[in-house]
């Protein structure tokens, strides 16, 4: 294994949550503010995933009075304490970037996935 390859294993998490696209998520992320520091919680839908291992990341979109606001958080980064999964959604997409034009309930709920097992 080369160095850079050991270096971006190190830095992995080992307990990233699952989830996916369309799954409706509370991203727990830690805000420093001077010397202090505390949690701040972005909830809303997963529209894209992208990238691997140490480069991977992913887009929380969410409407906020009125207005849509998308972030991008990387999956690794230690200022994410947890991710929870609200509730899973059953989409065909792989970005759901068709959100974006919604206006109202549309554009944040997506269908329930329902596990059969």
């Amino acid at each position: 294994m080369s160095v850079i390859a050991t270096i971006e294993n190190e830095q992995l998490k080992k307990d990233v949550a699952n989830f996916a696209i369309g799954d409706t998520v509370k991203v727990h992320t830690r805000v420093v503010e001077g010397d202090k520091e505390r949690i701040q919680i972005y909830s809303g839908i997963v529209i894209g995933r992208k990238g691997t291992g140490i480069n991977a990341n992913f887009t929380v979109r969410r409407v906020s009075y009125g207005e849509g606001v998308e972030r991008v958080f990387p999956t690794h980064s230690p200022r994410i304490a947890k991710i929870e999964v609200e509730r899973k959604g059953a989409v065909r997409r792989a970005k759901l970037n068709y959100l974006r034009d919604r206006k109202g309930k549309s554009a944040t709920t997506v269908k329930e996935k329902n596990d059969r097992a």
